[in-house]
Order: C-alpha cells, then structure tokens, then sequence
C-alpha cells in the first residue's frame, strides 16, 4: 500500500513515479499545499478508491498519469483549476458517468493530451471542455506554435525538437501501442475510445486545428461524420470505427494531407470512399465493416449513381450524344427535327458516325440502396 504520509513528501518532490509497483489500496488524500510537484505517475498498479481532491493543492502540476489501476470515481473535473496541467492519463479504470460542463472557460486550457479510453464513461461527448483546451487550437505552417509561445531555429535549435519534456507515455493508436520516451510539447491527442459515449461527434472538435490524434472508437455515436473534421488540418491519426455513424465519408477530409492513420470499420456508412491524396494509401481495414460503403480499396465497385463524378472538360461531351437524346425528344412530340435525326440514327449512317467519333449511346444508370446493419454486443 502507498504510505499515508506520501503527500507530505510531495512537497519536496517534483516527480513522483512509482508505476508498474503492484500498489493496492487508495492513493493518499493529503497532498500539502506549497509542493512543488509537478509530475505525478502511478500507473500500472491495483490502485482503488477515489482521485484524493487534494491534488489540487498541487497548482505546479503537468503531468498525471493514474492509468491501469481500479480506480473508481467520475470524472474530476476540479483538475481542470490546475493552471499547468498538459497531460492527463485516466485509461483502464473504472471511472463512470457523464463528463459534466466545465465550470469556467479556463478549466484544462494548457491540457494537449488526454487520455479516458477503456472506461465505463457515458452521455455525450464533452463538447464544451472542447472550447476551452486552448493549448490543441494553435498550429503554424510555417513554425509550429504552442501555449502561444513561437517556436523558431532562432530560439530552440534543431537539437532540442521544439522542447521535450521528461515524462514518457505509451498511448494507444489504431491498435498499436505507440510508445513516448520522451514527449515534445508538439504533441497533441483526445483518446477516448471503448467507452459509452452517445449522440452526435460534435463539430466544436473542428476548433482544435493543432490536435494530432483523434480516437473515438469503440463507442455508441451516431449521426453523420462533420465534414468540419477538415480543419483539422495537423491530424495524423483517425479512429472513429466501431461506432453507429452513417451518411457518406465527406469529401473534405481528403484534404487532410498529414493524414496517416486513417479507420471508420464497423459502422453504417454510405456512398464512394473518397479519392484522391492520402486517401489513396489507406487499407481495405480502414473501412470493413459498412456493407454500404463501395469504391477505394474496397471489392465493391460504386454504380453510376454511386460514384463522385471525375473532372472533365464540360464541352468534353459528344455533340451526338446531345443530338441522341434530341432524337427521342423528336419522336415523342412528332416534330420534322426529330423525325429527320431519327432517320439518321435509325439507318447505317450511325454506325459510321459512331465508328468515326467513337460515339456510345449513354446507358441509364441504376441505383441502389444498401442498407448495412450491425448487432453491436
């Protein structure tokens, strides 16, 4: 068990790391005011109980990582008045319910990381927390910014990468655990996949153009992807799979050129995958799972009907084809116009026209609707 007294020891520390220990019992509810702590890790342990609120008295802290333990609590919202607080680790617990408003407009506005996957959380996403994590909105093209601070050559030379920080990570991407010796102050992620969330993926997530890692996965959301995911224009990874989400891929996200890791498996998605740009170098994997989806790397072909029309010319197409659909329309008023082209398509002198323009006679097209159902357990 960790020692009552470790709080008191808190304020002459500034880490305090004792994962991967095997701690059982809670996490000691006294943490002094006036420490200097400014990293806490006790992850991989057999922790209970709840998150001591006393850990707000610890206003220098940037790090907390309390994941796979048996923590079982709801959200704290009250480390939210940590004015420093970056990463926030909270994975493979038992914490429940919904994700409440935040209290002001300032609440978590340093977090870029956080971490709630493999809980038992519900409701609807927290939209409104999404306004206030300032520090995932700022990206530069040109120099990378962050916490408002400009990063340049001049500054930071190359050696140092834009400041890294001291805490190493392991987070989970697309299935894979990506692991973070050392974390850049560049880095940027909301994972809260396999938990309960509902509704709708809310478009203030939009707002959060320096946000490099987005997972959703493995939840109850529904409604259409937002084609505003487009602004996100720093994402390199994208995980909304196993969800209930419908409608069409948007064809904006193809925009999204940093775009590496890219997954809607297992939902009830409709229409062509996009094409084009990173799109073009995504898996069959990335979209199993959507017996309505057709086109891309997938064996279904999209109908006429179906597919994004390719760019063309305008005045590409055949005079004679305009001329084709005169001749149906001359028949069926029983105009001289149309009797007279209907004489020329109906004799051998369309098939040397055709031969010599390489003219076909449009076929209509045929829609389908595929319907793509999914027992979620």
């Amino acid at each position: 068990m960790l020692p009552e007294c470790l709080g008191n020891f808190s304020v002459a520390l500034s880490v305090l790391k004792l994962q991967s220990n095997n701690f059982q019992g809670s996490i000691p509810q006294t943490f002094m005011k006036g420490t200097n702590l400014a990293m806490i890790d006790l992850s991989n342990n057999s922790l209970r109980g709840r998150i001591p609120k006393s850990l707000a008295n610890c206003v220098k802290l940037k790090f907390v990582h309390l994941g796979n333990n048996r923590i079982t609590d709801v959200f704290p919202s009250w480390l939210g008045t940590l004015p420093e607080l970056e990463v926030l680790v909270l994975k493979s617990n038992n914490f429940h319910g919904e994700i409440k408003a935040p209290r002001t407009a300032f609440d978590f506005s340093k977090l870029r990381i956080i971490d709630l996957s493999h809980n038992r959380f519900g409701g609807i996403l927290p939209s409104k927390h999404f306004d206030c994590w300032n520090s995932m909105k700022y990206v530069n093209a040109s120099y990378p910014t962050y916490m408002h601070d400009t990063l340049t050559p001049s500054i930071y030379p190359a050696s140092t990468y834009f400041g890294f920080f001291d805490y190493s990570l392991t987070m989970s991407n697309k299935g894979t655990e990506l692991e973070y010796e050392k974390l850049s102050n560049l880095i940027t992620a909301i994972i809260l996949s396999n938990n309960s969330f509902v509704g709708e993926i809310p478009t203030s997530i939009a707002n959060l153009k320096g946000l490099r890692n987005l997972n959703l996965s493995n939840n109850n959301l529904q409604g259409r992807i937002p084609s505003s995911l487009s602004n996100l224009t720093a994402i390199e990874s994208m995980d909304l799979s196993s969800n209930m989400l419908s409608g069409n891929i948007p064809q904006q996200l193809s925009e999204l050129t940093f775009l590496a890791l890219f997954n809607v498996s297992d939902n009830l998605l409709t229409g062509p995958i996009p094409r084009g740009k990173q799109f073009d170098t995504f898996l069959k994997s990335s979209f199993d799972g959507n017996p309505g989806l057709c086109g891309g790397p997938l064996s279904k072909k999209c109908n006429n009907s179906e597919a994004s029309p390719p760019e063309e010319d305008p005045h590409s197409e055949s005079v004679f084809t305009f001329g084709w659909k005169t001749v149906v329309i001359g028949y069926a008023s029983g105009t001289i116009i149309g009797v007279i082209l209907g004489h020329i398509f109906s004799t051998r002198k369309y098939e040397w026209l055709a031969k010599t323009f390489r003219l076909q006679p449009k076929a209509d097209a045929r829609t389908r609707r595929v319907r793509g159902h999914r027992q979620r357990m």
